[in-house]
């Protein structure tokens, strides 16, 4: 099993800025890619950003374009994702998840239904 951890969520005002960490532990996997998700209230969850393993593939919803950075250091089983310009319709429970047993260090996806583990979620609010 693997365990995910998200922290840095908070409250924070519109145009100011977060990071997110995403830390992963127990069973240890040679290739797996990181995404960030949110879900708003009464809303579907929807992808925010995604990372391969080698850290040189990303992709980000067209909402977080610009504005949102995600990283991931492999040396400590950590994937961050930096907010910035943060918006009131940024406000929702981020999560991390994991897609592990890849073939290719480059492999990333936008779709929930593919990731392996997830994690319990750290809440973003962002006031006006």
């Amino acid at each position: 099993q693997v365990q995910l951890v998200e922290s840095g969520g908070g409250l924070v005002q519109a145009g100011g800025s977060l990071r997110l960490s995403c830390a992963a532990s127990g069973r240890t996997f040679s290739r797996y890619c990181m995404g960030w998700f949110r879900q708003a209230p009464g809303k579907e969850r929807e992808f925010v950003a995604v990372i391969s393993y080698s850290g040189d593939t990303t992709a980000y919803a067209d909402s977080a374009k610009g504005r949102f950075t995600i990283s991931r250091d492999n040396a400590k089983n950590t994937v961050y994702l930096q907010m910035n310009s943060l918006k009131p319709e940024d406000t929702a429970v981020y999560y991390c998840a994991a897609k592990v047993n890849l073939r290719s260090i480059w492999y990333i996806t936008p779709r929930d239904y593919e990731y392996d583990y997830w994690g319990q979620g750290t809440q973003v609010t962002v006031s006006s």
